[in-house]
């Protein structure tokens, strides 16, 4: 693989691990393979390899995300991930994880990460701790973002307990990401806070496949429909989500995500820097991307910059 594969492209779904000790990192393994997520090794995730991947690859910048379950390994991953992007700032960029199932906590460290860490988007899970990003608890939370234009990417659990015997990452993270979306959508979220920049990982998992069932019949007599939305609006509105590439760079998730949100509203994501990513699927999902027959070269290029509209301080630094 070749610098040629990418021109100074930026990819907003990268993700990083703080350092762990062995022990650590084997219990963390040790849980993975329990769910069937059968990694034959515990994984450590190096900086200065993800960069030498990113030199071979032609990659400019990762924006990097990790999203722990407790809000003090949050608190402490953000941290080092404002740590990378110091060290390293034109080639990383920090989305600041936020612990959405405790309003207060979040508010508290999206104006941390924003005055401290000066981390360039945020990136929350779609159900933290029992508490599904629809949930109109989190109202205040949106408008505070929504009232600092923030861009928020939305990532699946991908450690959740395996499916039928198969691990979470496979099919899983894509229904999850589907349902949350559909719920937020009826829950009036895009509604009422239209200034945030939704990113919504994997190409938005099953969602752009069921959005025309979605408008098909989300609006019929049988289905609650509380908020009123209107065909034309839900077309609207999930037209105004952003996807990324994640894993996602075929003909059979390209498609219906075209469909649904238009090429402007494509970013490039890798899903670097997790145990279910190897250099050779990064590899594979790039080619994939580049060979794509539904898109031009032209627009194809500009899917590796469409992030750096959304993340203006990242590209500033990549400038």
């Amino acid at each position: 693989m070749g610098k040629a594969l990418a021109n100074g492209w930026m990819d907003v779904h990268a993700h990083f691990t703080p350092p762990q000790t062995p022990e650590q990192a084997d219990a963390r393994w040790k849980a993975m393979r329990a769910e069937k997520f059968m990694v034959p090794e515990p994984f450590v995730w190096d900086p200065d390899q993800t960069l030498a991947y990113m030199d071979r690859a032609g990659m400019a910048m990762q924006l990097l995300s990790n999203i722990p379950q407790t809000l003090d390994a949050l608190r402490a991953s953000n941290d080092h991930g404002a740590s990378l992007v110091k060290r390293h700032p034109s080639r990383f960029g920090l989305l600041a994880a936020l612990p959405t199932n405790d309003t207060g906590a979040t508010l508290a460290e999206i104006e941390r990460a924003s005055r401290e860490l000066h981390a360039d988007g945020f990136a929350v899970t779609c159900c933290y701790q029992g508490v599904y990003l629809g949930d109109t608890q989190l109202d205040p939370v949106w408008a505070e973002l929504d009232r600092r234009r923030a861009t928020v990417f939305c990532h699946p659990n991908a450690y959740a307990p395996a499916s039928l015997g198969r691990p979470a990452p496979l099919i899983e993270v894509a229904f999850e990401t589907a349902r949350t979306m559909v719920d937020m959508l009826y829950a009036g979220t895009f509604r009422r806070f239209p200034n945030i920049r939704f990113v919504v990982a994997h190409c938005g998992g099953a969602l752009p496949a069921l959005s025309g069932r979605v408008l098909a019949l989300g609006t019929e007599a049988w289905v609650p429909n509380p908020n009123g939305l209107t065909r034309e609006e839900m077309k609207e509105t999930l037209a105004r989500l952003y996807v990324d590439t994640a894993a996602t760079a075929t003909e059979h998730t390209l498609a219906p995500a075209l469909a649904m949100v238009g090429c402007e509203h494509v970013v490039y994501g890798s899903d670097c820097g997790v145990p279910c990513s190897t250099e050779q699927t990064l590899a594979n999902n790039l080619a994939s991307l580049r060979a794509y027959a539904g898109l031009t070269a032209e627009q194809i290029e500009a899917i590796g910059h469409n992030a750096k509209r959304l993340f203006p301080n990242a590209a500033e630094r990549l400038a």
